[in-house]
């Protein structure tokens, strides 16, 4: 009955996770060339422009989590649907480059505090130890960002121009996203004394649990950061990888395609089957996914394309929800959204890079760059496999 009563809220969140995505972190694949297009730039300053707000949402990612921890995640969350509202009307404005990095700094500072971070942060002030469900029910939902996402700014830039789309998801977030947000429980302010009590993992009456290893944070960190890596860059590269290995461009649109359903089936699965076990073991399966894609890829050539794209859709669905549960497994609840936004502050470096430095990888290697993510996947995954002897030292 607990998991029913979760569910309006997981719906909620997992809807403004999806309006909060798709106006954002999908924008520029459909917008970048006609922003550039009307303001005489070359394409490469938008997607500066958009490294930047990935960078300060970098920065702002732990004093947000701070901040949910204080006071709850209802009000950072409004407050983002306002911040997301007021930097895409700004966007629809700009005139040239000043204008345009600043548009996406303010939108970057709504995305240090409004998106999956923050969702996750706001459950864990509410539900505690018990929201490992709703983080999966949240990453099922807003699995479909780029689905609604890129049609919609589509057909908004069609009929209204670029920035007629900036304009019409501003008002999205007005008139959608904020009262889902409001609409979030309020969470009672914690004292200091409470706020800043060390955290830890949650152990059964009279048996404390064991403190984790110190190096927990940073192997977790860096298997958030390797993994965000790979699945920006082949978000961004994936139909290049496919051509240059001797795919169709129609070929390489079909595959692409696949990636996201399979990320919800990924999603699905670890909500279904996996939710009993440690999430730790869903991690190392999911880690696996892509370093195996890429061997059948190179093995059969673009026929194996397909088997690529669901393996590692399916494993990097798995590992968004690792990103919000594996932190309050091994720490606890207590301080969870100021940890997470610290954990995640490399993810959101690397996001930022991944498309840059992995696209200068395929100009030097072509498709054998896939050996470069391959080997990042297979270090996650080591570190996955050190992880399980931390909880017990």
């Amino acid at each position: 009955m607990a998991a029913e009563r979760n569910w309006p809220l997981v719906l909620r969140l997992g809807t403004a996770q999806t309006l909060a995505w798709g106006s954002t972190y999908y924008l520029p694949a459909l917008l970048a060339r006609p922003m550039a297009d009307g303001l005489g730039l070359p394409v490469s300053h938008i997607w500066a422009a958009f490294t930047v707000a990935l960078l300060v949402s970098a920065v702002l990612g732990p004093l947000a989590g701070r901040t949910i921890d204080r006071w709850g995640g209802r009000p950072v969350l409004m407050g983002t649907s306002v911040l997301f509202a007021l930097g895409l009307a700004a966007l629809s404005q700009v005139q040239g480059t000043v204008g345009l990095v600043l548009a996406w700094l303010l939108i970057g500072v709504a995305m240090g505090s409004g998106l999956y971070e923050a969702a996750f942060a706001a459950l864990v002030r509410l539900k505690g130890t018990g929201a490992r469900a709703s983080i999966t029910g949240i990453t099922l939902i807003a699995g479909f960002a780029s689905t609604v996402g890129w049609p919609l700014s589509g057909w908004m830039e069609a009929g209204f121009g670029w920035r007629g789309a900036c304009l019409g998801w501003a008002g999205l977030h007005l008139l959608l996203g904020l009262p889902l947000n409001a609409s979030i429980p309020r969470a009672s302010a914690l004292p200091e004394p409470v706020r800043d009590a060390p955290a830890g993992p949650q152990a059964a009456p009279g048996h404390p649990a064991a403190p984790p290893h110190p190096w927990t944070a940073w192997a977790l960190s860096y298997v958030f950061a390797a993994t965000w890596f790979v699945s920006t860059a082949m978000a961004a590269h994936l139909p290049t990888l496919l051509v240059a290995s001797g795919a169709t461009l129609a070929g390489a649109v079909a595959i692409g395609a696949l990636v996201g359903p399979a990320q919800v089936a990924g999603r699905l699965f670890e909500f279904g089957l996996l939710r009993r076990l440690h999430p730790l073991l869903a991690a190392r399966a999911a880690a696996l996914g892509h370093p195996l894609g890429v061997a059948c890829w190179m093995l059969f050539g673009p026929v194996a394309g397909p088997v690529f794209a669901l393996l590692h859709g399916a494993g990097n669905g798995i590992l968004t929800i690792a990103k919000g549960t594996l932190p309050l497994v091994y720490f606890g609840p207590g301080g969870y959204g100021q940890r997470q936004g610290l954990i995640m502050a490399p993810s959101r470096v690397a996001q930022a890079f991944a498309p840059l430095v992995f696209g200068a990888c395929i100009e030097r290697w072509g498709a054998g760059a896939l050996w470069i993510s391959s080997a990042l996947g297979l270090s996650a995954l080591a570190c996955l496999l050190w992880l399980r002897t931390a909880p017990s030292r």
